[in-house]
């Protein structure tokens, strides 16, 4: 490989691969060492082809979710059994891994813009800007760059999204997950995260709290119709996926739900 190779966003696949070594380095005791990460399914990822692979997850922070993501898929690669032992494994990274970030957070300082050259896909959020929701009737036309540069890193290879384009739980799965899912017929693998949202702060830069165990469930690829499956039925299928469709909010304990209130007003005061 050549020095100054790049991939098909212009990124040298040299800085990016240290890059993925040195934040990979500086994070790995966030997952394993201050707090455990028990990864479960492991032998997915290993499964699965190089390219158009889009997985799906809930989402907690802004950043320590994707960052996770990176450990264990090059864990999981390096054969590590649902462990993310001995950081040696992002000694030679996958380097075909994006993810979908909103274009105000990597843009919001200096450590997200290098973050961002990682693995960024960001995009122009049609129902939010500044931090708060836009009026429905205001809403931005989707920016047809940012479709086709999912597009590109299906192409290239592996591509994570948060769904629901906000760290809340229990809010709608965006529609534009669905026509993405129907449109490029990728391999749809979902991820179930938690543990996350107490361990660091809403950025996922800052650790709140030590010794708290985090969760991170692989599932087996969604069957997916691409040809007659609509878009309301590919919402509903990854909702229930990543487990934030309605019908969850039944089985969880009022005094969870009061803890989760708590813990979000807190966030707001601090941030």
């Amino acid at each position: 490989m050549g020095l100054f190779k790049r991939n098909p966003f212009g990124h040298i696949l040299f800085i990016k691969r240290w890059l993925i070594r040195i934040f990979g380095g500086i994070t790995h005791r966030r997952y394993r060492g201050f707090n455990q990460l028990q990864v479960d399914g492991s032998e997915i990822i290993r499964a699965l082809p190089d390219r158009n692979v889009l997985f799906i997850s809930n989402h907690q922070t802004y950043f320590a979710d994707v960052v996770a993501m990176f450990h264990v898929f090059n864990a999981s690669l390096k054969g590590r059994e649902d462990n993310i032992k001995n950081v040696l494994y992002l000694w030679n990274p996958k380097l075909n891994i994006y993810y979908v970030a909103a274009k105000e957070t990597m843009q919001s300082g200096l450590l997200p813009r290098i973050l961002s050259y990682v693995g960024a896909i960001t995009v122009e959020r049609t129902w939010r800007a500044g931090g708060k929701d836009v009026d429905p009737n205001e809403k931005r036309e989707v920016n047809p760059n940012d479709t086709e540069n999912i597009k590109i890193a299906l192409e290239d290879g592996w591509v994570i999204t948060f769904p629901q384009g906000t760290t809340k739980s229990f809010k709608p799965v965006r529609k534009g997950t669905a026509h993405i899912i129907k449109q490029h017929k990728p391999i749809v693998v979902p991820i179930v995260i938690d543990g996350f949202r107490r361990s660091f702060d809403k950025k996922g830069l800052r650790m709140k709290k030590k010794g708290i165990l985090q969760t991170f469930t692989i599932k087996e690829p969604l069957e997916i119709d691409y040809e007659n499956d609509t878009i309301e039925e590919i919402v509903e299928k990854v909702e229930y996926a990543i487990e934030q469709h309605a019908s969850f909010l039944k089985v969880i304990p009022t005094e969870v739900l009061e803890e989760q209130k708590e813990l979000d007003r807190l966030r707001q005061w601090h941030y």
